[in-house]
């Protein structure tokens, strides 16, 4: 079946069975328009009898017309499954029921069936202690480290302001906001 955009006028090609008796709604892809489309041969059955109901003005063809509608809205047929409901994988995957070769059946726990994993937040709070425990170590073995690296106490002092000046800018922010 081809449906034509109502706005933009672009062509589409559906498998006839996917619109049912009942209509689908439907998008374009190009515009993003969307409309209720019905299966060409009702929509063509039902202008027909629409004029022949403006002649006739008769309301019995419009009430067998939707009787017969209702029919073949039942009748339509179904879709297969894509794996079977007894199959292993599908079992494991969505009880959890694991099968084994010699047919006994047990239960998968949450730990095998979901990935293990050490989480971004859980690292963060342990980079953030590494951090800190750090620059611990070195503000109590600072005198030792400067008597054996004389050089090193530039670097230090630095270090250790610029720690502190990121510390009054959190308490700043914390403070007015």
């Amino acid at each position: 079946m081809i449906l034509t955009c109502n706005s933009c006028g672009k062509k589409f090609v559906v498998p006839d069975n996917a619109i049912t008796a009942s209509g689908r709604m439907v998008q374009c892809g190009s515009c993003g328009n969307k409309w209720k489309q019905f299966p060409v041969s009702n929509v063509k059955k039902a202008q027909s009898s629409s004029r022949s109901k403006k002649a006739a003005s008769s309301t019995k063809p419009a009430q067998q017309n939707l009787q017969n509608l209702k029919k073949i809205k039942k009748t339509a047929p179904k879709k297969p499954r894509e794996i079977s409901l007894y199959s292993p994988e599908y079992l494991v995957k969505k009880h959890g029921i694991k099968i084994d070769d010699t047919k006994t059946i047990k239960k998968v726990s949450k730990k095998e069936k979901e990935k293990i994993s050490f989480g971004f937040y859980n690292l963060l709070i342990v980079f953030i202690f590494l951090v800190i425990a750090l620059s611990r170590i070195l503000y109590f073995s600072q005198e030792f480290i400067v008597a054996n690296i004389p050089a090193s106490e530039y670097y230090l002092n630095y270090f250790f302001e610029s720690i502190r000046n990121i510390f009054e800018i959190w308490k700043n922010l914390v403070t007015n906001y």
